[in-house]
């Protein structure tokens, strides 16, 4: 009998994690063809998540808890989590509620059909404004940077192969973009479309902060475009200034030679280029930390117990 293997980041999920587990029970049990286990990863929640987690893994053998030491975001939770899989299949989802865990069979099923990785879309998303607008920008960076075809509507709401999931585990880079990872291991995807639905409780716990941090890793984690494009921008600025001199001169010469030079425009061309120069030196630092930190082996995640598994620590 095949297996799947359920990996779900917790955070501020005391009250509506058990529904999610038992859902996954039903539903998996109801269509008898396959085993599964649920990874459950506390990152490092303030409410009491854990100790709900520890609670449903007596109860049920096939939950296993994984609590890490700090919060490293839902990224590096998911890699925590694929790091225990043992399935034939990976589905990851969400712990409110909102992802359908009785659908799943929509995108299990479909990947039977020559497909590697299928992803949720939703017809009627039910996140807020603030929300959807992240996940806008987030799917316009990820067509730019990391060749996503423009069709497919990448969620956090996915089924693919074991294989996939191996692959992405090669990378032990601090900063995982899981998005980046699964498209970089394979290009049989396409998505499925279910029903979204409100959450059973709370608000989402993307801030703008963690959405300004998520934005900036796509941007750097797996291409040099952006340092590219700083580089067109550069070479355009240097031609508008070149351009501008040019101007300046002519102007003086033959036009207006009496006129008095423009302190106003020399300073407004002055703050131009001092702010494209603060940028790209800002991106060119970007990566020059990337590149220390991975050099320093900064983790991805730090697991500080599990429960299900036998108690252990881990790094990874």
């Amino acid at each position: 009998m095949k297996k799947l293997s359920f990996v779900i980041p917790c955070y501020r999920s005391e009250n509506t994690i058990g529904t999610v587990i038992n859902e996954i029970h039903e539903t998996v049990t109801a269509d008898g063809r396959y085993d599964y286990e649920v990874i459950l990863v506390n990152d490092s929640s303030p409410d009491g998540v854990f100790g709900k987690i520890q609670e449903i893994s007596k109860q049920n053998s096939r939950v296993i808890g994984v609590d890490l030491a700090k919060n490293f975001g839902q990224h590096s939770a998911l890699m925590a989590g694929f790091s225990y899989v043992t399935g034939d299949i990976v589905v990851g989802l969400d712990d409110d509620g909102q992802t359908p865990a009785n659908e799943m069979f929509k995108l299990i099923d479909s990947l039977d059909e020559n497909y590697d990785l299928v992803f949720a879309e939703y017809k009627n998303k039910m996140h807020s404004g603030f929300r959807n607008f992240g996940s806008k920008v987030n799917d316009k960076m990820a067509q730019v940077l990391i060749g996503k075809p423009k069709k497919l509507k990448i969620m956090s709401y996915f089924a693919c192969k074991r294989y996939v999931i191996d692959e992405v585990l090669r990378y032990t880079n601090p900063y995982a973009y899981i998005s980046g990872l699964l498209l970089r291991a394979t290009n049989k995807v396409r998505n499925v479309e279910v029903n979204h639905r409100e959450r059973i409780e709370g608000t989402s716990g993307y801030t703008m902060k963690k959405l300004m941090l998520l934005w900036l890793n796509g941007f750097t984690a797996f291409s040099v475009k952006p340092l590219r494009i700083a580089t067109v921008i550069g070479f355009i600025t240097a031609a508008i200034g070149f351009l501008y001199g040019v101007f300046v001169i002519i102007n003086k010469m033959f036009i207006h030679p009496t006129a008095p030079m423009g302190y106003s425009s020399t300073m407004a061309v002055m703050l131009f280029l001092g702010g494209m120069l603060m940028l790209i030196l800002g991106m060119v630092g970007e990566y020059v930390g990337r590149i220390y930190l991975s050099i320093n082996r900064s983790p991805q995640y730090v697991v500080r117990r599990t429960v299900g598994t036998g108690d252990k620590s881990d790094e990874g």
